[in-house]
């Protein structure tokens, strides 16, 4: 039998480059039309989406505040590239999202844990919340007299990793809020937190977290917007990421207000 002659190509970093974008341009757009479709099969509620856009899977988790229903079952896997939306709840509803990395399954154990994030080694957190540092979005739907919904991106629990909220066809104040920048590389060393292995920076802690102090916490005497006050630490993360709330008494104006959004996405490494 005669062989066919095999063709090699050469990819140059400049047509890599090209490609990764276009890629990246096709995923955008097919999120945005899939967003849509879903959009109207739900009768035109609001619709929360959630999107990966990390080179690696991430483990969304969702926690309501109290008196609330749990969304999702709390958590799920969400690997690179990929999306899941689904309904909000039609009335009030208030919590927290935020991604859980570098989890695995023990083989030994059985047991389910993520490096960062984790809720009480659970795939489903199921309204358990998440361990410190993490990057999280704060979320009241559904209130006020024009069907407000609020949201605001967090690092009061420090950072793990880039998250923005992105609202769609709401009135009002709508802006896109969040944390672009990825903190890992320039994290201060008495702030960051090592992989228990590879020993590599997987987040940047709070000055809360890494020193424990009722004046970077903001508890007991602290515990008011006259006596908590940013610090340092806190300084380090409104200065990479303006539009976050840095500690517990920040700006009340971070949590943006808009009319009645068609969606919200939550995008984790825009």
């Amino acid at each position: 039998m005669e062989s066919s002659p095999i063709t090699i190509f050469h990819c140059t970093g400049q047509t890599m480059a090209l490609s990764l974008t276009i890629t990246f341009m096709a995923f955008s757009l097919v999120l945005t039309l899939v967003s849509l479709s879903y959009a109207n099969q739900t009768g035109g509620g609001l619709i929360l989406t959630v999107v990966n856009n990390c080179p690696f899977t991430v483990w969304p988790a969702i926690q309501p505040n109290a008196g609330h229903p749990v969304l999702e079952r709390g958590g799920f896997a969400l690997h690179s590239l990929t999306h899941r939306s689904f309904p909000a709840p039609s009335s009030h509803w208030s919590g927290r999202i935020w991604a859980r990395t570098g989890c695995s399954v023990n083989p030994h154990s059985h047991q389910f844990t993520c490096v960062t994030g984790d809720c009480g080694s659970r795939l489903e957190c199921e309204g358990i919340g998440g361990k410190a540092p993490a990057t999280l979005v704060q979320f009241s739907l559904h209130h006020g007299h024009a069907d407000f919904s609020s949201y605001g991106v967090s690092l009061v629990d420090g950072f793990n990793v880039p998250l923005t909220v992105t609202p769609h066809e709401g009135k009002g104040v709508c802006p896109v809020v969040g944390c672009q920048a990825n903190l890992l590389s320039t994290c201060p060393p008495g702030l960051q937190l090592h992989h228990p292995h590879s020993g590599s920076v997987v987040a940047c802690k709070s000055g809360c977290e890494a020193l424990g102090t009722d004046e970077l916490c903001c508890r007991n005497h602290y515990n008011s917007p006259a006596t908590c006050r940013a610090s340092s630490y806190s300084q380090f993360f409104k200065h990479a990421c303006p539009s976050t709330f840095t500690y517990a008494h920040d700006s009340p104006s971070l949590m943006h207000e808009c009319s009645s959004p068609r969606e919200l996405k939550v995008i984790f490494c825009h």
